[in-house]
């Protein structure tokens, strides 16, 4: 078999990293950068849509003040984002 016809083949896996996996990995590295720097009074939104507060934040999860005395345990992997910055196109 000739080296050059493995060339396309090769050609549509480097295409497929530069287009799909490495977008995506960097998106995780800033969304693991997210969750590092959570502090208390942080305003957030979850990927659920919830707009809320920080009040205290533990290894795995982040208690939230969603309003009136409100408040609720979340997964930490569920904050999307901080509110006030844009959101990501996907």
């Amino acid at each position: 078999m000739n080296p050059v016809d493995l060339l396309p083949i090769l050609l549509i896996f480097g295409v497929m990293y530069f287009l799909i996996v490495r977008p995506q990995i960097k998106e995780r590295q800033e969304h693991d950068k997210l969750l590092e720097s959570l502090t208390r009074d942080d305003a957030v939104v979850t990927s659920a849509g919830i707009h809320g507060k920080v009040v205290s934040v533990s290894d795995a999860t982040v208690v939230l003040d969603i309003g009136d005395k409100t408040r609720i345990t979340i997964d930490k992997n569920s904050v999307a984002r901080r509110q006030g910055e844009p959101a990501k196109a996907t």
